[in-house]
């Protein structure tokens, strides 16, 4: 069942991952600003199937637009439904989120585990669901009695509640990690480039000059030892040819303001 009449302020499309993605299933969600805020973290990922299952304050619902800031679209084609059995009566296989223990015998697996496992059932053409229960008390036993394995996620024992939109926030990033290749470190260069073994040479020479002329390499005795710490010290640091550019400066400005104090 389709909703229609809410539209957020929509965002390029991004192209959707030919394997298709899991649909989000927002049990009995008590709060407007909660099922927004789910809204928003999905989009963040590029999640954009909602299923609702009996909202305690109706739908649809002006608190949960104010909440989704530009992901609108998604409660707009969000599917609305009485019964979770009608939400994942189309899915291959089902998740069921808690935090709390509850006698049933179901494989239990971290999001990562979950949204790998998605993935696979995706990409053969599966159909998946994850299931978020209400904020006061979570899932019900009927509800996780339909999943297939449980989602939990490796909390503090002794405050294991997690906000609903921080619930989804979580599988949705780890859905995002599973379907799109990110490095985990890159270096942002900021209009230049890492400097060249010559220039770095360069720079070298430039401030044995200027500390020779000081008479920082004392005692004779050790100046090789300091000049070659010096070296290795430059090697290690990954300069640019900015940062190059700025340190042949101080040591340029540093020789005119001496050179002006002994003339004055």
């Amino acid at each position: 069942m389709r909703l229609c009449g809410l539209r957020g302020i929509a965002r390029p499309m991004e192209q959707r991952d030919p394997g298709g993605q899991p649909a989000f299933v927002l049990v009995r969600p008590q709060m407007g600003e909660n099922i927004g805020a789910a809204a928003r973290a999905m989009w963040n990922f590029g999640l954009d199937r909602m299923r609702v299952v009996g909202p305690r304050d109706g739908w649809p619902n002006e608190r949960a637009v104010a909440l989704a800031s530009g992901a609108g679209r998604l409660l707009d084609e969000a599917g609305l439904f009485d019964r979770v059995e009608d939400a994942v009566a189309d899915c291959t296989y089902v998740f069921a989120t808690t935090a709390r223990e509850r006698g049933l015998t179901k494989p239990v697996v971290t999001p990562e585990r979950a949204m790998q496992q998605a993935r696979a059932i995706t990409a053969e053409g599966g159909k998946v669901a994850v299931l978020f229960g209400p904020e006061r008390a979570g899932l019900e036993n009927a509800d996780i009695a339909l999943a297939n394995a449980i989602v939990s996620v490796p909390v503090n024992p002794a405050f294991p509640s997690l906000n609903l939109a921080q619930c989804v926030l979580l599988t949705a990033y780890e859905w995002r990690r599973e379907t799109v290749e990110a490095p985990p470190e890159v270096m942002e260069m900021a209009k230049t480039e890492f400097a060249t073994g010559l220039e770095i040479e360069k720079l070298g020479d430039h401030f044995e000059q200027r500390l020779e002329a000081a008479g920082f390499f004392f005692p004779e005795l050790k100046a090789e030892g300091m000049k070659l710490n010096l070296r290795n010290m430059w090697s290690r640091l990954p300069l640019t040819r900015a940062d190059v550019q700025v340190l042949h400066g101080m040591l340029r400005q540093m020789v005119r303001w001496a050179e002006k104090r002994l003339d004055g």
